[in-house]
């Protein structure tokens, strides 16, 4: 996303502006769970500001709408939490070049997220169809007419795992691990959870994307010292 969509642009007029109500309508088909206070959350958090009129109504500019695509498809694509995007888009506000984190897979931010087709999938990252079949079999990527730049990283991983004789059906304990880990989120995030008011809905989102990025800091420094042990 260039630094240009991220604040509003001086050209743009009251005739640009858009109600809340007409941004859902342009961003409901790419993110059908996006909701009015949705919206109105992310504005709290300081993701967007759109302007007020006297009255107290928001509006959105063009460039208001393309950041909320951004962020939502940062959301959605990489589970990133907020305020890991908050910084991202501050540094891109005030003009520093940034990528996503690691866990990500270190995609910079000014390109859009990946939507690819089976084939495209395939083609992509050089599986075969029963690679990917397996894969979708084994649970380790979702049953989806798109993917995104997970299944990308997944599927690619996949392959280099294949030349040593590692399939995605022994893949499974992972698959296993990685429900684990969400129940342990589902229970930490269990109180948040008994709001069921679309802010405490949000905040849950959020939370939860948190502590899988420190689960994930935790498994990866595991994975480490194991190996560590292997060279000694």
């Amino acid at each position: 996303m260039p630094r240009t969509a991220a604040a509003r642009s001086p050209q743009t007029g009251p005739t640009d502006l858009l109600t809340i109500g007409q941004v859902l309508s342009r961003l409901k088909p790419e993110f059908p769970d996006l909701s009015n206070s949705k919206l109105r959350f992310l504005e709290e958090r300081e993701l967007v500001t759109p302007v007020r009129t006297p009255s107290g109504y928001r509006k959105f500019s063009p460039a208001d709408v393309e950041r909320l695509r951004f962020i939502l498809g940062l959301q959605r694509d990489h589970y990133l939490p907020l305020k890991v995007i908050r910084q991202h888009l501050a540094d891109l506000d005030a003009g520093r070049p940034t990528v996503l984190p690691s866990g990500a897979g270190g995609v910079s931010l000014v390109t859009s997220p990946r939507r690819l087709s089976r084939d495209e999938l395939i083609a992509r990252t050089g599986a075969t169809p029963g690679l990917l079949d397996d894969a979708v079999a084994a649970s380790l990527i979702p049953a989806a007419e798109h993917h995104g730049d997970d299944s990308v990283t997944v599927l690619t991983a996949l392959v280099e795992l294949k030349k040593t004789g590692i399939e995605p059906r022994h893949l499974r304990t992972v698959r296993v691990a990685a429900e684990r880990e969400l129940d342990l989120i589902e229970s930490a995030v269990a109180s948040v959870a008994r709001r069921r008011d679309a802010a405490g809905r949000a905040r849950v989102a959020e939370l939860s994307r948190e502590l899988a990025e420190q689960l994930d800091v935790v498994r990866r420094a595991l994975v480490r010292s194991a190996l560590d042990r292997l060279d000694t």
